[in-house]
């Protein structure tokens, strides 16, 4: 698909990025069966072919149309359209740079600015979220059903073990999860201290997911140096990896070589922290054998996009809980995304709501015990939902657990 891009688009370099991938593309539309919204909505334009139009359309007219803002903003980042792509289109990379050459071109209604802006503060920033989260619990009585499975009851983290091992690997803490579920981290502590491995909490701040898939490009890579700078000297002293429990968080971060290449400051640095990163599964893998016995005996388990298709990890904590005995129930479509898609299930409710549906009716169907999942924000939009509880799949070898 040839693209000559607009001048002003020239001149920093975006243009020509976005023609070398729109470039890539054939047109042969396996992606269309993939994508979720175009699965539940039927429309080209929500497509990732349909998007990969449109974005040409907006490089080399150089201009954005509400057209082309709405149906991207309509797509959940999942990448599962890279995964189904025969011709290797990098979509995900091409979306960021659509989405932000629409924040940088404006021409975004008011409201919806103000909108963006104020989830990205509210959940970017640890001590206000924590504020708000606070406030939020004292008003869950009064909340309408959506919001309340987005605000859980309060639960012990539990204690996290003190540092005793020569390996140590690193905890970001910066984005919701340790609020909203501090037990998460103190599981995967808890976990790692009987491997002979200290896990050590870094207050990294968000690591720049969130504002990086609303196109905040700027704000988003300051929030990458900080969590780069938090972790340096860690790194330096002999940390060997960076364990990142939330896999929306730990696929972004597994790219800061690329998203900060341009960057003589940090690049170099960037691409090591990068290359630290490991998703829970990654360490425990090979570890099985010195697990505890798993808390739950039959499981559903929600594989998110960022793991699948982010981290193409697919497979991977499946095999590992079958390997520790635990039965998995079988899925008509362990692909499709659940909605949430970071900030999606607020920004974009009705298609959020549609496919959590549709996945709960899936991941349910055969009655297990519990839902598991790898992702803070698919286990908060999955939840409360009543047919069974959702957990982090840590929790699955977290004596603590039990006694919640």
């Amino acid at each position: 698909m040839h693209t000559q891009p607009a001048p002003n688009f020239e001149q920093d370099g975006t243009g020509r990025a976005a023609a070398d991938l729109i470039r890539a593309c054939v047109h042969c539309g396996f992606c269309t069966a993939a994508c979720p919204t175009y699965r539940i909505l039927g429309d080209e334009r929500d497509s990732p072919r349909g998007r990969i139009y449109l974005l040409k359309d907006l490089f080399e007219e150089g201009a954005v149309t509400a057209a082309t803002r709405r149906h991207l903003d309509r797509c959940l980042s999942c990448r599962a359209c890279e995964t189904a792509c025969p011709s290797g289109v990098q979509y995900g990379r091409l979306a960021d740079l659509g989405r932000a050459a629409i924040e940088a071109g404006g021409g975004r209604p008011w409201g919806q600015r103000v909108a963006r802006a104020a989830l990205r503060n509210a959940l970017s920033r640890p001590r206000l979220f924590a504020m708000l989260l606070t406030l939020g619990r004292a008003a869950r009585p009064l909340l309408p059903d959506r919001w309340k499975r987005l605000v859980p009851p309060a639960r012990a983290a539990g204690p996290w073990p003190a540092p005793r091992h020569d390996r140590v690997m690193l905890a970001p803490t910066g984005c919701v999860q340790p609020a909203v579920l501090p037990a998460i981290d103190a599981a995967a502590a808890r976990i790692l201290d009987t491997l002979g491995i200290t896990l050590v909490a870094v207050d990294t701040g968000c690591c720049g997911a969130l504002g990086h898939h609303l196109g905040a490009t700027d704000e988003a890579r300051d929030r990458m140096r900080r969590t780069i700078d938090s972790c340096w000297p860690h790194i330096e002293r002999g940390a060997e990896a960076i364990l990142v429990t939330a896999s929306g968080c730990g696929a972004v971060i597994k790219e800061y070589g690329h998203l900060l290449a341009d960057d003589p400051q940090y690049a170099a640095r960037a691409a090591r922290v990068a290359e630290l990163a490991r998703d829970p599964v990654e360490v425990l893998e090979t570890a099985v054998a010195h697990l505890a016995p798993p808390r739950w005996r039959r499981v559903a388990f929600q594989a998110p996009c960022s793991l699948q298709h982010g981290q193409k990890l697919a497979g991977r904590v499946e095999a590992l809980l079958a390997a520790a005995g635990v039965e998995l129930t079988a899925l008509d479509e362990p692909d499709l995304c659940c909605g949430a898609g970071g900030a999606n299930a607020l920004l974009q409710p009705a298609i959020a709501a549609a496919l959590a549906e549709r996945k709960i009716a899936d991941l349910t169907r055969d009655g297990p015990e519990a839902i598991l999942t790898a992702n803070i924000g698919c286990l908060l939009h999955l939840s409360g939902h009543g047919r069974a509880p959702v957990h982090h799949w840590l929790a699955t070898f977290d004596p603590f657990s039990e006694k919640e």
